[in-house]
């Protein structure tokens, strides 16, 4: 049965999250052939709507406003209530980034609907659609099915594949002039912790230090090899509380949740709050001196050696077969 769905696509530094091509991919196994509409909330975002298109987007619907330039819940939820009352449709998929934790239960809330967050995977069974998540630090999974009113689902990042770009597709880039108002929150200034790289929680590539770094220098093999990977670092919880590198890096049940293809744990012991953020993980290899340790129980691969020896032997492996390739 055709159904339309919206998708936001989330703008951050001036490009689209690559979460909101995997909402479209997503939001087309749900329709079964029926009309994708983006949708797009900021200051100056319709320029990205081609880009929505071109990755499976039928067409785009964009509000435009000054009060939009930075993310409030209450400006881009009246926007999308704006956006859903036009078009009436029968779900709305987000990305399952802190945009989206934080959109997708205010609106499923002010419509009474039901909410499923960090979906991985989508069926239909039965004429109804099938939402997979992943339960329990990710021990287990939940099948859901919203049973009435507009469904609202935020996507987690990697899981399900975006289409294939094709930049011969056209549709149409419309605009939505809404009246906002009533914003209770007022964004003086925004300072952002300086980084480099690709997004940790979008990362195909993911390598990944713990106390076994032993310093704030210790990470530095680990930045080398995912320049070389195009990946991003990560850090356990251990090596944040021992200030070898910020929170924002932090992986696990207190930090980010990350699937990437290929994840590479070095110095850490496999906590199991840890576990619950990356054992979803593709591809896990792990580097540990401790044989024993907790890690090389979910690695696909294990290498038990000194990480200072081996990550760089890593590295230079890669940057040989690069030069090759």
């Amino acid at each position: 049965m055709a159904r339309k769905f919206l998708v936001l696509g989330e703008v951050r530094d001036g490009s689209l999250r690559n979460v909101s091509f995997e909402a479209i991919g997503a939001a087309k196994l749900a329709a079964d052939g029926g009309e994708i509409v983006g949708v797009l909330v900021g200051d100056s975002v319709q320029n990205f709507g081609n880009e929505l298109i071109q990755y499976g987007a039928d067409r785009v619907v964009a509000v435009e406003n000054d009060q939009l330039k930075q993310y409030t819940s209450d400006g881009y939820a009246q926007s999308l209530l704006a956006v859903i009352e036009q078009e009436k449709p029968e779900g709305i998929f987000f990305g399952h980034t802190a945009l989206g934790k934080d959109l997708a239960p205010k609106l499923a809330g002010k419509l009474e609907s039901g909410l499923i967050s960090d979906v991985t995977s989508i069926d239909e069974e039965g004429g109804n659609i099938v939402f997979t998540r992943p339960i329990y630090s990710g021990k287990a999974f939940e099948k859901k099915i919203v049973t009435d009113g507009v469904i609202f689902a935020t996507i987690r990042p990697n899981n399900i594949e975006p289409l294939a770009k094709d930049e011969s597709r056209s549709g149409d880039v419309s605009t939505l002039s809404v009246d906002i108002k009533d914003i209770r929150t007022i964004i003086k200034d925004i300072v952002r912790k300086a980084s480099e790289g690709v997004d940790l929680s979008e990362a195909k590539v993911v390598i990944a230090g713990g106390r076994g770094v032993k310093s704030e220098d210790g990470f530095e093999p680990l930045k080398e090899l995912a320049q070389v990977l195009g990946g991003a670092v990560g850090a356990s919880r251990g090596a944040c509380d021992a200030d070898y590198c910020d929170y924002s890096l932090q992986i696990g049940q207190t930090g980010k949740v990350v699937t990437p293809d290929l994840y590479i744990a070095c110095g850490i012991s496999g906590a199991i709050q840890h576990l619950a953020g990356m054992s979803n993980s593709k591809v896990i290899v792990a580097i540990n001196k401790d044989p024993e340790a907790n890690i090389f129980n979910v690695a696909d691969y294990g290498i038990v050696g000194d990480l200072f020896e081996v990550v760089p032997l890593l590295t230079e492996e890669f940057k040989k077969l690069k030069v090759n390739a």
